[in-house]
């Protein structure tokens, strides 16, 4: 179907506009439409076909993708698609909601002419712009294999988590790491800041390495968080990240006792490093009062490694 859809985009925000720019020129035409009139007019001015309602859009599109902001404005589009659709129609949450949103949606409105997927997105405006974004895609297969087309005009990578609600959870899994690493970046300056560290070499630094290793995600090589088997291959790999994250962690932490400098972030990661890689605890690292002040009581080392994180 997707080589001749009809493809519908309403919500022309900072994602929205340049993920539906991206789409001038499908195959199968593309109708926009946004509740601001100013919104549309630069999409308009550049030659898209705009729809002055959502009922317009649901009337002509093979497969709409809703880019709104929050859980009520989706519903509120929904309600209007599913009053004025004429003929199945995929709609595509790209909108970050709570994950139970879109199965509600499913379940309210399948009956509707409406197959209701979550397609979330990550990439930010930069990836909108440029076309490499990430889809985290639930919803049935064929709804998948019809939208990968279409979404490929803004995306470079597309996901097939699972059901309806499965591309939300991904995409807050994805986000907690992000924001989880936004919180490490400010303790890490903070503690660049106390030592008399330019925080702009640092930060070239950090984003230059990263680049080279791939960052956190170089870390995510297992399908699974349980305990990593003494015969698993990756063993001894994550042997040695162990040793070098504990060793650091703990360079860190005395660095910052001698600076004054609080780590509540470093000091929970070292507690937590090795079972996070599933594993126990490293040889080197002392236990307890060993550690540096203010860290506090290590976790419990009967405790299975990973367990706090399954």
């Amino acid at each position: 179907m997707s080589d001749a859809a009809r493809i519908g985009f309403i919500g022309l925000g900072q994602m929205g506009q340049p993920m539906a720019t991206r789409l001038a020129g499908w195959p199968g035409g593309v109708l926009l439409h946004d509740a601001r009139a100013e919104a549309m007019q630069p999409l308009a001015d550049a030659g898209a076909t705009t729809a002055a309602t959502v009922a317009e859009v649901a009337a002509s599109a093979d497969i709409v993708s809703v880019m709104v902001r929050d859980d009520d404005q989706v519903r509120d589009v929904i309600q209007q698609l599913a009053a004025s659709a004429v003929a199945p129609v995929i709609v595509a949450i790209h909108s970050t909601i709570r994950p139970g949103t879109a199965a509600a949606l499913a379940a309210e409105f399948g009956q509707a002419s409406l197959q209701i997927v979550d397609a979330p997105v990550s990439g930010g405006f930069m990836g909108a712009r440029d076309g490499r974004l990430a889809v985290m895609f639930g919803g049935s297969r064929d709804a998948y294999e019809q939208c990968r087309e279409p979404f490929g005009c803004w995306a470079d990578l597309i996901m097939y988590m699972g059901p309806v609600g499965a591309g939300t959870q991904a995409k807050l899994a994805r986000n907690l790491l992000h924001f989880v690493a936004f919180t490490a970046a400010a303790e890490s300056q903070r503690l660049a800041e106390a030592a008399g560290l330019d925080l702009r070499k640092l930060a070239r630094i950090v984003r230059h390495s990263d680049a080279v290793t791939g960052g956190a995600g170089s870390i995510m090589l297992r399908p699974t968080t349980a305990p990593v088997a003494g015969d698993d291959p990756l063993r001894q790999i994550l042997e040695h990240v162990r040793a070098l994250g504990e060793k650091d962690l703990t360079l860190a932490l005395e660095l910052g006792a001698e600076l004054g400098v609080d780590l509540p972030m470093a000091q929970f990661a070292v507690r937590h490093f090795a079972a996070g890689l599933g594993l126990p605890d490293g040889p080197g690292l002392p236990d307890g009062p060993g550690l540096p002040d203010g860290l506090g009581p290590r976790a419990d080392p009967g405790q299975p490694a990973g367990k706090d994180l399954t």
